[in-house]
């Protein structure tokens, strides 16, 4: 088995659209929940949104590839774009390391601005014809396509799909298959552009979006706010790291993955503590290594109470040592993104000992028995983090980093 270095990451996102505003945003404490810009119409019921903002797809993509690029590939391919430069890396420049990549990035919502454009012009403006590049656009492969394509890269691609876990999953596959020798290094995250009327009425319907902004663990929490952006990373084996003689950001140590097989919504205690619990069996690790959690923690009521279960049940009384936030009170519930854009955090962490707020709290509730670190961030020694992503349908995804040395 190869260790496994992190030497790449790239974050867009609503604290910023690279990973060093991003890192200087979350050790700031900044929210970057507002509402909405730029939409023709905003559902009653939303009142903020992490949408990205400043973002120059012209300039940071250029122009002859943005016909091709729904909002969601834009995203990917950016935040990829980064992750590939930081880990110093030109793999056009070398074949045979191309096919000894692999790309793998997750999706929850895909190409749905492009779909939903598409369905305006036919349902709304009674127009006969969509756009010819609706399909290329809006499938759910497009981001890993267009990013193995800038790229170079020509070993195992695909996109996964599992909701909120989407880049948990991704980032945990591409992560086993560097460490089994299957590939040398894996490009490897998530991607959502989902801040547009059609999705965000949806998920009013459902009636889990906050009322005001986002609250984790809190016990006046209202609900989720939407969120969109993208986390990207390059791994690779770590003697190939330290022969290239490239900064080491964090070690990929673990990842677990359960099913509820239970209801589509409402999670499940027992399923999520089985992921958690293959992912420090997958690490070798102990419940007493972990630092740091950065939990699902989506603001919603049932949620939040039944993580707090999770992690109880898993790290019994070294539960109260464990320093747990919640980032999406700061970004937003990225979707397919979110956790690309945890992971990211839960690296800043390591790097900085200083663990990210979970903003807005006003009482911790005590259904939610646990040390959430509130409302500014915490200085604390980080060694060992965990990722959470607990998704609809019951799909669970659970990572696990450690400080690089």
């Amino acid at each position: 088995m190869n260790r496994v270095a992190i030497t790449g990451m790239g974050v867009v996102s609503a604290l910023g659209n690279d990973v060093e505003t991003f890192r200087r945003a979350l050790l700031e404490g900044r929210d970057g929940l507002q509402p909405p810009e730029g939409l023709e119409d905003v559902p009653k019921g939303i009142s903020v949104v992490g949408q990205v903002r400043g973002f120059d797809a012209e300039a940071r993509l250029g122009k002859d590839r943005l016909p091709l690029l729904d909002p969601f590939a834009q995203f990917g391919l950016a935040a990829a774009d980064e992750a590939i430069a930081m880990a110093g890396l030109d793999l056009r420049a070398d074949p045979e390391a191309g096919q000894r990549t692999a790309c793998i990035i997750g999706t929850g919502g895909a190409g749905i601005s492009t779909l939903q454009d598409g369905f305006t012009r036919l349902f709304k403006e009674g127009k006969s014809r969509v756009n010819p590049f609706t399909v290329p656009r809006a499938m759910g492969n497009a981001a890993c396509s267009h990013v193995t394509m800038a790229h170079g890269i020509t070993g195992p691609s695909f996109a996964v799909t599992s909701a909120c876990a989407s880049a948990n999953h991704a980032i945990g596959l591409g992560f086993h298959m560097v460490r089994g020798g299957m590939v040398d290094r894996a490009v490897v995250g998530g991607t959502d552009a989902l801040v547009n009327f059609g999705n965000l009425k949806a998920w009013e319907a459902l009636r889990v979006v906050a009322r005001d902004t986002c609250r984790p663990f809190s016990k006046d929490r209202t609900g989720m706010v939407v969120g969109e952006g993208a986390g990207v990373f390059v791994m690779e084996r770590w003697d190939d790291a330290v022969a290239r003689g490239v900064p080491i950001l964090a070690e990929m140590i673990g990842f677990g993955m359960s099913a509820d097989a239970g209801d589509i919504t409402f999670p499940s205690v027992e399923g999520a503590s089985r992921a958690v619990r293959a992912c420090l069996d997958d690490a070798g690790l102990a419940p007493t290594d972990v630092d740091h959690i950065n939990a699902h923690g989506t603001a919603t009521a049932a949620n939040d109470a039944t993580e707090a279960q999770v992690i109880r049940a898993v790290f019994g009384d070294h539960t109260d040592r464990i320093a747990v936030t919640s980032t999406k009170s700061a970004h937003g519930h990225g979707l397919g993104a979110a956790g690309g854009l945890e992971l990211v955090a839960c690296i800043v962490a390591l790097q900085a000992g200083v663990v990210p707020a979970t903003l807005h709290v006003s009482e911790v509730d005590p259904d939610c028995p646990l040390d959430v670190v509130t409302n500014a961030p915490r200085r604390t020694a980080v060694t060992v983090a965990l990722s959470n992503s607990f998704a609809f349908g019951g799909l669970n995804a659970v990572l696990a980093v450690r400080k690089a040395g």
